[in-house]
C-alpha cells in the first residue's frame, strides 16, 4: 500500500503555489519541448509547435472546464459565474482533448503546413506531459477510486483505495516509453495519433471503472457511464478512423536527436 499524503500547496518565499497548477504547467511544458524535439529531427518548423501550444492550451482548458460542468451540471447550473472560477480547480482531461482538436486544426491550416504530419509531431510529447501533470492530481488525491486491496492502492483516510491520478500518471509513463521506442525504430508519419487515440482512449475507459462510487468525491454517471468514457469510446472509433485512412504517410523517421 501507498501511505496518503497530501500536498496541495508549497511557498515560494511568501508566494503560494498550488501543486496542481504547478505539475500541469510543467507537464505542458516538457511536452512542448519534447514535441518541439522531435519537429526538428522530422525537418519540421521547431517554432511552429511552439506556437502551436499556445492555442491549444487555451482552448484545451476552455474544453477541459466544460466537459468538467458534464460531471457536476447542478454546481453550474446554480451559479453559472463558478464556471469562471477557475482557481477553484475543475478540469477535464478528456474535455482538454476535446477543445484542443479543433484549434491545433484550426491554427495548422493557417499556417499552411501538414496538418497531419505537425498533429503526429506535437502528439509525440501528449504522454509525458499526461505523466508529470497526472502527478499533481496524485499528489492532492482528487480522483479516489474504489476500495482495493491492490499494492498500488493508496491508504486514504477511509480505507485503501485506487488512485486515479496515480494510474493514469503510470499511463502516461508507459504510453511515452513506448513512443521513444517507436521513434528509435523509425515510426512512420502518423503512428502517433493512431496509438495515441486508441491506446490512451482503451485505457481510460477500464479504468474510469476504478473511480469511486462512495465517499466525498464522486464522479457523475449516465447510464453507468462517466462522460470521460464515452469520450474515451470516440477517441478509439477516431484512432481507427486515421488508421484506415491514411495508412500512414510516407515515412519521416529518425531519433529525437540531440
Amino acid at each position: 500500500m501507498i501511505p496518503y499524503f497530501q500536498i496541495t500547496t508549497i511557498h515560494l518565499g511568501p508566494v503560494p503555489i498550488q501543486v496542481w497548477g504547478l505539475m500541469v504547467a510543467l507537464g505542458i511544458l516538457a511536452a512542448t519541448w519534447v514535441a518541439a524535439k522531435m519537429a526538428k529531427t522530422r525537418g519540421q518548423n521547431p517554432e511552429i509547435i511552439w506556437d502551436l501550444s499556445v492555442w491549444v492550451i487555451v482552448a484545451a482548458f476552455i474544453g477541459a472546464r466544460l466537459v468538467h460542468a458534464v460531471y457536476e451540471p447542478a454546481t453550474y447550473l446554480q451559479d453559472p459565474l463558478e464556471f469562471l472560477r477557475i482557481w477553484h480547480g475543475g478540469f477535464s482531461i478528456m474535455g482538454g482533448f476535446l477543445g484542443a482538436l479543433p484549434a491545433g486544426i484550426w491554427f495548422l491550416r493557417r499556417r499552411q503546413v501538414d496538418v497531419f504530419a505537425y498533429a503526429d509531431t506535437a502528439i509525440f510529447g501528449l504522454p509525458l506531459g499526461i505523466f508529470i501533470g497526472r502527478i499533481g492530481c496524485f499528489l492532492i488525491h482528487d480522483h479516489p477510486g474504489t476500495l482495493t486491496n491492490f499494492p498500488l492502492g493508496v491508504q486514504y483516510p477511509d480505507g485503501v483505495r485506487h488512485d486515479h491520478g496515480l494510474y493514469d500518471s503510470i499511463n502516461g509513463l508507459i504510453l511515452f516509453l513506448l513512443f521513444l521506442l517507436l521513434a528509435q525504430r523509425g515510426a512512420k508519419t502518423g503512428t502517433y495519433v493512431v496509438v495515441f487515440l486508441i491506446w490512451y482512449g482503451i485505457v481510460r475507459f477500464f479504468l474510469d471503472f476504478l473511480r469511486a462510487t462512495n465517499g466525498p468525491i464522486v464522479d457523475t454517471r449516465y447510464f453507468s457511464l462517466t462522460p470521460a468514457q464515452y469520450l474515451a469510446i470516440v477517441m478509439v472509433a477516431g484512432g481507427v478512423w486515421v488508421w484506415k485512412k491514411h495508412c500512414f504517410h510516407p515515412s519521416v523517421r529518425g531519433p529525437m536527436g540531440d
